[in-house]
């Protein structure tokens, strides 16, 4: 592949970048890349930005002018189907965010009615940005359960039943008439952090997405690892107790049925009321609650007990946890860290550095935005 090509195609899936990143990623000279960038500047395909203004998510530090693909040039589209809501968002081929909104969902919602929610937002948008639908090159969604790779359908362990069976890439393209690519929400937690957030420049990725429910999502040399089928790293659905409670999955003692949301705030609720929520049980454990925070404690050390297995079998330099549980930061992270140093091999934790998220509640529409970046040969998108 010739330099400007190879250089379209970083630009394309990382953001913005430096000459010197260019040189490094690359592995030729400056003056090979300089005679590139030359080129693709004259022909409107680069521009050169300044740093405060070319990324979703702070990079503290980088120096030098940056390049990006020219902003002008086309956007995508992120959607994130979560539990309770949906959220849209626009950004152009530069990675800035031209715009975002969102819309609650019922806890048992719907999915077509979710998924006319979404084009309805995207529509608006669209018409707000004043983008072109022309230049839109494509859409990402993230959903809420194992995507089958080979035919596009929502497994059976999705989180909102209503998805079981559905191909929402078919049902959204129709819809918005525009291609559409799906994921599971954790891979794209999992792409929105190497790209942008905590696992920039990291070999093994490995991003766990603690709400709930309990994902993961695994990228390996910077390309996102589905397995087979397209649903590895159903990582909440390890078993940890062969005789603990039923999963929604089916079987029984799995890893989210300890440290999902739902069954934390069961733990709690005899004590705080049914309207306990996670936001309200971090709060409580922050202000010095011992019941939330030991719930929450004994939460991180199930979770870093699981993830030793996942760090013994893929060496992982990051562990990304994201999520609503993302929020209780060290009241988490410390056990977890524990469990994971206690249950892994020396040289292995040695290795992995626990970390939280930084693209925080945007992270899996951020990520869907990245899955067409990541995933279309569209460089530019012609009117």
């Amino acid at each position: 592949m010739p330099t400007h090509e190879r250089i379209v195609e970083l630009l394309r899936k990382r953001g913005a970048l430096t000459r010197a990143d260019l040189v490094r990623l690359l592995g030729v000279s400056r003056a090979t890349v300089s005679t590139a960038v030359g080129a693709l500047q004259r022909g409107g395909l680069v521009v050169e930005t300044s740093p405060a203004t070319s990324t979703w998510l702070p990079q503290p530090g980088r120096p030098g002018a940056l390049l990006t693909l020219n902003p002008s040039a086309g956007a995508a589209v992120g959607i994130d189907f979560g539990h309770t809501h949906v959220r849209v968002v626009i950004a152009d081929l530069a990675h800035t965010v031209l715009a975002e909104a969102h819309e609650p969902l019922a806890r048992d919602h719907d999915a077509r009615q979710a998924m006319a929610t979404a084009a309805e937002l995207t529509e608006c948008l669209l018409a707000d940005t004043d983008v072109d639908r022309a230049k839109v090159i494509g859409v990402g969604a993230g959903l809420p359960g194992p995507v089958d790779a080979h035919t596009g359908t929502i497994g059976s362990s999705s989180i909102a039943p209503s998805w079981v069976g559905l191909r929402p890439a078919d049902d959204l393209a129709t819809l918005l008439d525009l291609p559409v690519m799906v994921d599971n929400v954790a891979n794209l937690g999992a792409l929105a952090e190497f790209v942008w957030g905590a696992g920039q420049g990291a070999k093994v990725c490995a991003y766990l997405k603690l709400g709930t429910g309990v994902g993961a999502g695994i990228v390996i040399d910077g390309r996102l690892y589905r397995g087979a089928g397209g649903t590895a790293a159903e990582f909440g659905h390890v078993t940890v107790d062969p005789a603990g409670e039923i999963c929604r999955c089916g079987n029984r003692g799995c890893l989210e049925t300890f440290v999902g949301v739902p069954a934390l705030l069961g733990q709690l609720q005899g004590q705080y009321g049914p309207n306990l929520t996670a936001a309200r049980m971090i709060r409580l454990a922050t202000d010095g609650d011992r019941r939330s925070a030991r719930a929450l404690a004994d939460a991180g050390h199930r979770v870093g007990a699981a993830a030793a297995v996942l760090c013994n079998l893929l060496n992982p330099d990051r562990v990304i946890i994201g999520g609503e549980l993302a929020a209780a930061g060290e009241i988490m992270l410390g056990p977890l860290r524990a469990a994971l140093e206690r249950d892994s091999l020396p040289f292995v934790h040695a290795q992995a550095a626990v970390l939280l998220g930084k693209a925080g509640d945007r992270a899996e529409a951020l990520g869907a935005i990245a899955l067409v970046l990541h995933s279309t040969n569209r460089h530019v998108a012609r009117p």
